[in-house]
């Protein structure tokens, strides 16, 4: 106790040193003003005898507003100075908390950070960041806004920051880490099928498109690396609880701060600037929304956009497509003559396979329709009803030989996800005919299969030209039938003019087809709405999650660029 006393009495005496030590600001309900040195509002995580902690009752119920600020406190005020160790321990995973702040300074190389706290709402606590990264004779200033979430922790209830990567920057997932250096790869100057540049100012959703591009193709463009600071990703960048993005292991590197710039390589992509804004403009303000355009006859990416800017949901996502699916499950029952477009075709209200009980949207029915009828109205029980005449991998043969789904050898030039069609048997099969069950797609693959159709064999998608690298795409290892392939184009025909998408595809002229769907996902009070489309040479999809039936909300983006299109 007498060094703790004259320390705190050298602290007392000691003047004021501005500049060479920053102290924490922390402003806002329930947060006063706290040392700038000491040990108090810091404190030390110290072990307790056995008998001390068994006596000790666990901390229990909500946090006190004095808890989550005095363990915020005590967290960035260790941070900031330097104290690794004391930060790690005010977290729920001192071990992996030491790691990534160790990185902070050494590898990513950042000095003298200061934390500004704001007002906590409940027990999250948002703060802001500003510092400098320096490399050699390189420096930049560094500032952002992150936040953290105090938790009590298993065993004793103490109160802790909950601890994630994201804590140290938003950009971080769990497993993934900050680094400054030289850059891995060489900038990549994107250019358009024009030739004019493709750049993420102009069109923000192609930000992680451009991140995937540099990643493949950095060091074959010609260009040389500069200095930067950058996200480099960890194997599985899940949340460190057993749950993972879509796609997130697949995500790009990502650049934060450019210190010194390379000289960049160029790289000619299928982009179609002006169909590219216009995609931009469709999800503008709509977070859960992407989409995709293709030219049918070759599967060039004519555009991509998300309306959430971290994760290219139109290539990486992997959700639930909905009646969308119908298209493919359509194709397998035409040709097993399980269905004949205008021969009648059951459309009950309810049917039960596998122990479950299937029901149409509202509990419609159609008595005495035809398939074209079921199809267009999109009936879960018309496609349901033949579950019992199909094999359990039926379905999963037809997405991989007809439509080149679910292979996983997909060469677009960035990271995809090839769509999933996992074998299943009972009602998870019989799900998986109206794309629920295990069925997982996203825009680039919904996209895909409307321009099987319409070209008649699948084209795999690609973004840069195979010719750049010399990469192989994949294929499908055969084609429909012309009486099958003529079938489901009539039957997408028919839909689009009268069926659940002629709202949406009202003006749009010449040869068409379409295509809508709405997946029910856990958790959701509204399902995902989908919607793939053709006209012409041109294909599309999109998804607008949580946004209700496809034709009300992802129909109108697809059959505006197919408009675009011209």
């Amino acid at each position: 106790m007498g060094s703790r006393r004259a320390a705190a009495e050298r602290r007392r005496t000691r003047p004021a040193v501005i500049g060479s030590v920053a102290a924490v600001v922390v402003a806002g309900a329930g947060f006063g003003a706290y040392a700038m040195y000491g040990g108090d509002a810091g404190g030390e995580d110290t072990a307790r005898t056995k008998s001390a902690a068994g006596a000790e009752k666990v901390k229990s119920g909500p946090l006190t507003a004095a808890e989550v600020t005095s363990t915020a406190q005590r967290f960035l005020t260790a941070w900031q100075q330097g104290d690794v160790a004391g930060a790690a321990a005010a977290t729920d995973d001192a071990g992996a908390a030491k790691a990534l702040l160790t990185g902070y300074t050494k590898d990513a190389r950042v000095k003298g950070a200061t934390f500004t706290a704001g007002a906590p709402a409940g027990a999250k606590v948002p703060f802001s960041v500003k510092a400098t990264v320096a490399y050699g004779e390189s420096t930049a200033a560094f500032a952002y806004d992150s936040a953290l979430t105090v938790v009590r922790r298993a065993g004793d209830g103490e109160p802790r920051v909950d601890w994630h990567a994201a804590v140290v920057h938003p950009e971080l997932r769990d497993g993934d880490r900050l680094v400054t250096g030289k850059a891995g790869d060489p900038p990549v100057k994107a250019l358009g099928r024009d030739g004019t540049e493709i750049t993420a100012a102009k069109y923000p959703s192609l930000g992680t498109v451009l991140d995937g591009l540099r990643d493949k193709y950095g060091k074959k463009a010609g260009g040389t690396p500069g200095i930067e600071l950058r996200v480099v990703r960890g194997e599985a960048a899940g949340d460190g609880k057993g749950t993972q993005e879509s796609g997130a292991a697949d995500v790009a590197d990502k650049t934060l701060i450019e210190l010194s710039k390379g000289t960049p390589g160029e790289l000619r992509t299928t982009l179609d600037p002006a169909l590219q804004a216009a995609a931009e403009r469709q999800v503008d303000g709509k977070k859960g929304a992407s989409v995709v355009l293709l030219r049918a006859s070759t599967g060039e990416v004519l555009a991509v956009a998300n309306g959430g800017h971290g994760f290219n949901t139109a290539f990486l996502g992997s959700l639930a497509p909905g009646s969308t699916m119908k298209v493919v499950t359509a194709s397998l029952l035409l040709e097993k003559d399980l269905a004949s477009v205008n021969e009648t075709h059951p459309c009950p209200k309810f049917f039960s396979y596998g122990g479950w009980k299937f029901q149409n949207d509202d509990k419609f029915e159609i008595k005495d329709g035809t398939f074209k009828a079921s199809f267009a109205r999109s009936c879960n029980t018309a496609f349901i009803s033949q579950a019992p005449e199909l094999e359990d991998d039926d379905l999963t043969r037809q997405a991989k030989e007809v439509f080149g789904l679910s292979m996983n050898n997909w060469s677009v030039g960035v990271s995809t996800f090839d769509g999933r069609v996992p074998v299943q048997s009972k009602a998870q099969m019989a799900a998986s005919l109206i794309g629920q069950g295990g069925v997982r797609m996203n825009p680039l693959n919904m996209a895909s299969v409307a321009a099987t159709v319409k070209s008649g064999s699948f084209h795999q998608p690609y973004l840069v030209a195979p010719s750049v690298d010399g990469r192989a795409l994949a294929t499908a290892s055969r084609t429909m039938s012309g009486e099958t392939l003529g079938a489901l184009r009539e039957l997408m025909s028919y839909t689009a003019a009268y069926g659940t998408a002629a709202e949406a595809m009202a003006g749009v002229s010449g040869d068409v087809g379409a295509k809508t769907g709405s997946a029910e996902v856990d958790g959701q009070d509204k399902p995902n709405g989908w919607f793939t489309a053709y006209r012409g040479d041109l294909a599309a999809a999109g998804v607008v999650q949580q946004g209700g039936h496809g034709g009300d909300t992802a129909g109108p983006m697809v059959a505006a660029l197919l408009k675009a299109g011209g």
